[in-house]
């Protein structure tokens, strides 16, 4: 569980965390690696060297297994091994040497577990065989051995393993800081390699949000072959979606005109019948549901110019109203909101009628942008409402005021379909008395070039 927590959430966290991961133990495996590399040659190269001093020390023992000290004096081998050099000559007829133990102490092929080299290039048979041993004084020395035939016997000559760890502690400087500079390159090609790669990736995903914005009707298939599939699976659900939004739409339409015909028919008989009254709740309701089943699915992506849509509604209400004496003034801007046009004429129309109907001299409606929304407010000078009341006014059916033909779906109208396009209404007091509602509603794509003058 722990493990899983651990674990990026996003793809570009998890491939940068996996190369980390990879770059951290490859390096030092690779740096092991050379390093043993290295050892394997700077030790050949040792041995070589070491081979030339063995082949003279073994030319001064006879056949006869005795040494062949004039030839050894004449000869300068000691000068000729080196002052660090430390050499042995062990056999039946005499001993001599300098620095190493008794022979018969070092083994014929090195220590256990370490594997026996081959002898160097040009090199035949009889090479000596490798070992490494610490001497009494604790110095450690890497040499040659090699078994005289005949009674027996070994020569061998060693130098310090110094000769050998200097030269590789040398190069481990260099070789670390190469090392180091190859994770940079690792890490910065990691980078690149991770902004180009996921860059489809966020350019699907600026699509897909271009197309539930409405900016956008599709995504481009021509994508890279990880991709191609999603992308025509993702149009496939848009074409799936438009063809259920206007299915939807086509049978709450053909709804609302099967029930209007025979619900207006059934209230001109009644005429003033107490009845008629119920009818007109009966269509109040069935209106309510219609409108809520249309808004259910809601086109997103659509676009609907604000001012002219309030500027047609406040005609028609103005002119329902006008043996009242009522004044309906609008400060509405040029703005576009992301609601179907039909949705907004419901929206707006109710606004508007319930402040009309409740209104005693005056309306007034305004709009302007605030947090990237479209605000539309109608205020009444009306009785407004008490603040207990106003949560409990936008609730289907709820009646507040019994005057009047109104059925109290009209808030509860407005509510719910700014509430499905992402907004929201509030009521409130507005200046002087009276209510003053207020609707958010999403602004379109087209209209964000226009934000920057409100």
């Amino acid at each position: 569980m722990r493990l899983a927590r651990s674990i990026p959430r996003s793809i570009h966290g998890r491939m940068l965390a996996l190369s980390v991961a990879t770059t951290l133990v490859a390096l030092p495996v690779a740096g092991f690696a050379i390093g043993g590399v290295l050892d394997h040659f700077v030790t050949r190269n040792i041995d070589a060297r070491l081979g030339d001093r063995l082949r003279l020390l073994r030319a001064v023992v006879r056949e006869d297994g005795t040494i062949d000290r004039a030839l050894l004096d004449r000869s300068g081998l000691a000068t000729a091994i080196g002052a660090d050099a430390v050499w042995r000559i062990d056999t039946p007829g005499g001993t001599v040497g300098v620095g190493l133990p008794i022979l018969d102490a070092v083994p014929a092929r090195g220590p256990p577990g370490r594997p026996e080299r081959g002898p160097p290039p040009g090199w035949g048979p009889g090479f000596g065989a490798p070992f490494d041993l610490t001497l009494p004084d604790a110095t450690r020395v890497h040499g040659l051995m090699l078994d005289l035939p005949g009674d027996g016997g070994r020569v061998a000559v060693a130098v310090p393993r110094r000769q050998i760890d200097q030269p590789l502690r040398g190069a481990m400087l260099p070789m670390l800081l190469t090392l180091a500079i190859v994770a940079v390159v690792l890490a910065v090609a990691t980078l690149v390699q991770l902004r180009l790669g996921l860059r489809p990736l966020r350019a699907l995903r600026d699509r897909v949000a271009a197309v539930r914005g409405g900016a956008a009707a599709d995504v481009p298939e021509d994508q890279p072959d990880e991709l191609r599939p999603l992308a025509i699976e993702l149009n496939a659900l848009v074409r799936d979606n438009a063809a259920a939004l206007a299915t939807a739409r086509a049978s709450a339409a053909n709804l609302a005109h099967a029930l209007k015909t025979p619900v207006a028919t059934l209230a001109i008989e009644l005429g003033n019948d107490a009845r008629a009254s119920q009818v007109a709740r009966i269509d109040a309701t069935i209106r309510h549901h219609l409108a809520r089943a249309r808004g259910g699915t809601v086109d997103r992506r659509a676009a609907t110019a604000l001012q002219p849509a309030v500027e047609g509604l406040v005609a028609v209400v103005a002119a329902l109203h006008r043996d009242r004496g009522l004044t309906i003034g609008t400060d509405v801007p040029a703005l576009s909101v992301a609601v179907d046009a039909a949705d907004l004429d419901e929206l707006v129309g109710n606004l508007i009628d319930n402040a009309a109907r409740h209104a005693r001299s005056r309306v007034r409606l305004s709009a302007a942008v605030e947090r990237g929304m479209a605000v539309l407010t109608v205020s009444d000078d009306g009785p407004g409402i008490a603040a207990a009341d106003r949560v409990r006014a936008t609730d289907p059916g709820v009646r507040l005021d019994e005057r009047g033909d109104g059925h109290g779906f009209g808030l509860a109208i407005v509510r719910d379909l700014a509430a499905l396009y992402g907004g929201g209404l509030t009521l409130g007091e507005a200046d002087g008395g009276g209510l003053i509602a207020t609707v958010t509603l999403p602004l379109s794509r087209e209209a964000g070039s226009g934000i920057a003058g409100y």
